[in-house]
Order: C-alpha cells, then structure tokens, then sequence
C-alpha cells in the first residue's frame, strides 16, 4: 500500500490529528488544485478539480497544522458523494 493510500484510508476513519499538508496532498492526488485568491484571501483555500468541476474550500489552521473535525468530515462525505472515493 502506498503512502497516499494509506493517507485515504487514515482520513477514512476521520482522524482527529488529521494535518492541513495530508489532505493537501491527498487531494492533490485526486486532481483538485489548491486555488487561495491572492493575498486577500487569508486563510481560506479552494481546492478546484476543473475536470469534475467541484471545489472544496478549507481555512489552512493557524498556529498549528491540524484541521478542524468538522473540516475533514465535510470534506470525506463530498468525496464519496461525488463518487472520487
């Protein structure tokens, strides 16, 4: 099993340690692009599959890496309801 696989399957459990970087790279490897609008966007990050045409916003955690539990939840039940996991 490869790492990005073993990303998946962690983020499967819905982890509460789960970091901004493994779901970065996780959906990097499903094809979205991390589009941040500029400066003036703060914390706020979309990633954009143009293929699919689906986008997925977070807020990047600050001071630490850790994301919300919220956050990853949201995010797992987009990725199974349109069918990429």
């Amino acid at each position: 099993m490869s790492t990005i696989e073993k990303a998946i399957e962690k983020l499967k459990t819905k982890p509460k340690d789960f970091t901004y970087d493994e779901m970065k790279r996780i959906l990097n490897y499903l094809g979205f692009i991390e589009d941040n609008k500029g400066k003036t966007s703060g914390s706020r990050v979309g990633f954009l599959n143009k293929q699919l045409n689906r986008e997925i916003k977070l807020h990047k955690p600050h001071p630490g890496n850790i994301l919300k539990e919220y956050q990853i939840k949201d995010t797992l039940k987009n990725l199974i309801e349109w069918r990429i996991l």
